[in-house]
């Protein structure tokens, strides 16, 4: 896996979990990686316990004005004002990956409450300190420009520039590693990272995601399942999942890659996801790829 993604320009850290065995295979699974926007799973579970709790109500509407974090799609486009519930932004962020949306969530369950509940879950190498402003803010300050979440407005960064940001510096941003990242889909799979009303709310979530350019690459057919996250910045492409099978089989997999070329269009580098993917899933089900 490692040298085609070198052929390719890139970096890559995988793990993948049987979740009825707990058999793994991996590439570097226990390297701190950047998230990107696979923070938003925590969050969404935070998010989803705090609902079954009680402390919010999904249903609780607010009025979200135009503009706010930039994005390339979602509220951040939109011309009027929005009122939304709680329980949408929740599927903005995950199957769009909304960053204004995302922000509103973190904002209503609090950073010390995810913090909090990745240590009950003993994912200590896991870590949401910033949300999409301040990720997209570090980005402005480092390049001195203003940046709208849209690579293509770096095109003219030089490549040492972009590889030191702050954003692409595990130790500095939102974190965690291949085996972590299987670990919390795990648990959210199998009822045990949260309660089940909760873990089945962010499968539902995740389950809608519709970015068919990653995980779900690797796995032609309509007779699996994919339910997955992505994260993207500049030089990075991750994407978190559960893969199920019809004859019962689920694996949560977790894929991070790290180019070498800045170019925003990088198909092959989104199809190496969906490769590396489905050559761990098959190690752990004992077939060929």
């Amino acid at each position: 896996m490692r040298d085609h993604a070198r052929e390719l320009g890139a970096d890559i850290w995988l793990h993948a979990r049987d979740l009825a065995t707990g058999r793994s295979v991996g590439v570097g699974e226990s390297t701190p990686v950047v998230t990107a926007s696979v923070l938003k799973v925590p969050v969404a579970l935070e998010l989803a316990r705090q609902s079954v709790a009680g402390e919010v109500d999904l249903t609780e509407r607010i009025t979200v004005p135009p503009g706010g974090v930039p994005s390339p799609y979602g509220l951040s486009v939109q011309r009027d004002d929005t009122v939304i519930s709680y329980r949408d932004l929740a599927h903005l962020m995950i199957v769009i990956s909304d960053n204004v949306a995302t922000d509103l969530v973190i904002g209503r369950v609090g950073k010390d409450r995810v913090a909090a509940l990745l240590a009950e879950l003993g994912l200590t190498a896991t870590a949401v300190p910033q949300d999409c402003a301040e990720i997209l803010a570090s980005l402005e300050e480092d390049l001195g420009i203003d940046y709208r979440d849209d690579e293509r407005e770096l095109a003219g960064v030089p490549l040492e520039r972009l590889q030191a940001l702050r954003a692409l510096v595990p130790e500095r941003t939102c974190r965690t590693t291949p085996e972590e990242i299987t670990r919390l889909l795990a648990g959210i799979w199998r009822d045990e990272a949260a309660p089940p009303e909760a873990c089945a709310l962010v499968r539902g979530w995740m389950g809608d995601q519709i970015w068919p350019h990653r995980l779900t690459s690797g796995f032609p057919g309509d007779d699996i399942v994919i339910s997955g996250k992505t994260g993207t910045l500049p030089l990075v492409r991750n994407e978190v999942g559960v893969v199920e099978y019809a004859d019962g089989g689920r694996y949560a997999v977790g894929v991070f890659t790290r180019a070498g070329d800045p170019a925003p269009n990088a198909p092959h580098l989104d199809a190496l996801i969906g490769w590396a993917a489905a050559n761990a899933v098959a190690q752990l089900r004992d077939e060929r790829p």
